[in-house]
């Protein structure tokens, strides 16, 4: 299921290859995008894909782009405009929703709270912060 929101600028396109529930709404990932560009006005680059997948794809990826055989919990994608081409995409985001659900449940925190710091976490990845 593939949904979009447009606020003030920002674009986030939300994108889901597994059936889960528990997943993070639209409203919930714009909200938490819209909290990290807040604190960085002078980022012009305002449209992310947040994509979540099973643990078989997230290691598939994990494995071909960042040569580690297991699944994680979050993955950055930061788009690279080619020369000469000013696009306003930040970039993708791909997330394990089993990773983050166990990560969560050994922490002892909300699931909510957990998919929240993923998303910070990977948004300031996509902005260029190690």
């Amino acid at each position: 299921m593939n949904t979009t929101n447009t606020v003030n600028d920002l674009v986030v396109d939300r994108q889901a290859a597994i059936d889960e529930p528990l997943l993070p709404n639209l409203a919930q990932l714009t909200h938490w995008v819209s909290c990290v560009f807040a604190h960085h006005p002078d980022d012009q680059r305002c449209e992310v894909t947040i994509r979540f997948v099973d643990e078989q794809e997230s290691q598939t990826l994990n494995r071909d782009y960042r040569g580690k055989d297991n699944p994680t919990n979050v993955l950055s994608f930061p788009f690279e405009s080619p020369p000469g081409v000013d696009l306003p995409l930040l970039g993708d985001l791909v997330i394990c929703h089993a990773v983050v659900a166990k990560e969560a449940s050994k922490q002892g925190k909300p699931l909510e709270h957990h998919y929240a710091h993923m998303v910070v976490h990977g948004i300031l990845h996509l902005m260029g912060y190690d």
